[in-house]
């Protein structure tokens, strides 16, 4: 039952987002960090301003260590926390839908996703003691105590299934994977899941990761709100009370992105009235040194819109795509770079020459002055759009969580943008991209 009470707390809830941080991106952020006994580490930013708080855990549970069977098991399990939860000595089970009720009624929310790299749960509720403490147990619940009743499971997995048979007709999807397949080899990051795969998962799967992947112990908790350190350590020991509490046992090694020792090219028929050109490889982890000046490079590349020089000579000069773009997905390991574009079947060969050619310039020359200065300005610009909502804060400190960044890193970001030279980006891309071991994929091409 919703009330009138949780009613106004959406009202609220949904307000404050808008306003929150709003003078973050001025002034120094200070990020509180400490570790508790059990070995979470714990991340905060007090903010008083608004009676809410925003809670991030992730987990060393994403989809690189899925069964190789099985990828995409991570992603599955973390959604399906929200299809009920266990009844205790003390506390009644909740199916789906008693669940969901309880959280509009606390005008709160929680849940679970996963991505390559980690598993992520995500609380948000406003602070007032009344409602905050029936939502941390509430989550505790859900995060440690999940029923993953069969039923919901057997009526999701066929739309899953038909959501990837539907997936399979799009041009872009099938190229995508493909390039996915030729940049990361048997690496996982470049297993997708499959309608195979689907069949094979079961219920007792999810439970299976469940019990083994989801622990308190390698916890990474990341807050933004109005809680002190004493409320939010309080907070963190109550959401994670429910797992076990066990030292961990350190987890296989997930191997390297090999780097790619020959070009290759892949050409695909397909029907379309667009090409699908895809073109790059393994880029840089997270944690680089060189992450700021190959995010200023590819900015002006072709991470910038129309400002991009691949924008510029591919679409502006010759009219051969409506759009163009490149960017590096870095993550625990090397993740892609990619240029990509859709341009006519028979322009496609003339696209693909004119992109090598405007990447191998780049590599070798770096950009110019002019377009380096551009690029800072327009980055520094807009840098406190990265910080303007509740939810972007805590998505920046979950990311210094999570890759082992500087607590100043935010702080420094815009003195450390400004400091980059033509030859610190020159020789950043140089270290990182090399034009002659491109994968290639071309699909709906003659």
């Amino acid at each position: 039952m919703i009330t009138i009470k949780s009613v106004a707390a959406r009202a609220v809830f949904t307000g404050a987002t808008a306003l929150f941080c709003i003078n973050f991106a001025w002034a120094g952020i200070p990020i509180q960090q400490w570790t508790q006994p059990s070995g979470v580490r714990v991340y905060l930013v007090e903010s008083p301003a608004i009676p809410m708080v925003d809670v991030q855990i992730d987990l060393d549970a994403g989809g690189r260590r899925d069964p190789a069977d099985k990828p995409g098991l991570a992603s599955l399990m973390a959604s399906s926390t929200s299809n009920g939860v266990r009844a205790t000595a003390t506390e009644p089970a909740l199916d789906e839908h008693q669940l969901s009720e309880a959280w509009a009624d606390l005008g709160a929310a929680f849940g679970g996703s996963a991505g390559s790299d980690r598993m992520s749960f995500g609380l948000r509720s406003l602070t007032y003691p009344d409602l905050l403490d029936k939502a941390v147990v509430l989550a505790a619940r859900q995060l440690g105590e999940p029923s993953f009743p069969e039923a919901p499971w057997l009526r999701d997995r066929p739309k899953l299934i038909a959501s990837l048979k539907e997936a399979n007709t799009r041009p872009a999807t099938l190229a995508a994977r493909a390039f996915s397949r030729a940049v990361y080899g048997s690496h996982p990051y470049g297993r997708e899941m499959t309608e195979e795969s689907l069949l094979r998962t079961s219920v007792q799967d999810l439970r299976t990761l469940h019990a083994s992947a989801v622990r308190a112990c390698d916890a990474k908790v990341s807050i933004v709100g109005a809680l002190t350190r004493a409320q939010a350590d309080v907070l963190v020991t109550r959401l994670l009370a429910r797992l076990p509490q066990n030292a961990c046992t350190p987890q296989p090694v997930v191997p390297e992105v090999q780097a790619l020792s020959a070009a290759s090219e892949q050409r695909i028929a397909f029907a379309s009235a667009q090409a699908q050109v895809l073109l790059g490889q393994p880029g840089y982890k997270r944690n680089d040194p060189d992450f700021f000046a190959l995010t200023v490079g590819n900015h002006i590349l072709g991470g910038g819109g129309f400002t991009a020089r691949l924008t510029e000579e591919v679409r502006e000069k010759r009219g051969l795509t409506y759009s163009v773009y490149s960017y590096f997905a870095p993550g625990l390991h090397a993740g892609a770079f990619t240029i990509g574009l859709q341009t006519r079947p028979d322009q496609a060969d003339q696209a693909l020459g004119l992109v090598r050619e405007v990447l191998a310039k780049f590599v070798e020359q770096g950009p110019t002055e002019k377009e380096l200065q551009a690029a800072k300005d327009n980055l520094i610009g807009g840098f406190a759009l990265r910080l303007d909502s509740n939810k972007k804060l805590l998505d920046n400190v979950a990311n210094i969580a999570w890759n082992g960044l500087s607590l100043d890193y935010l702080d420094t970001w815009t003195q450390r943008v400004q400091a980059l030279s033509v030859a610190d980006v020159r020789a950043a891309f140089a270290r990182k991209v090399q034009p002659d071991t491109l994968a290639t994929v071309v699909l709906g091409a003659p």
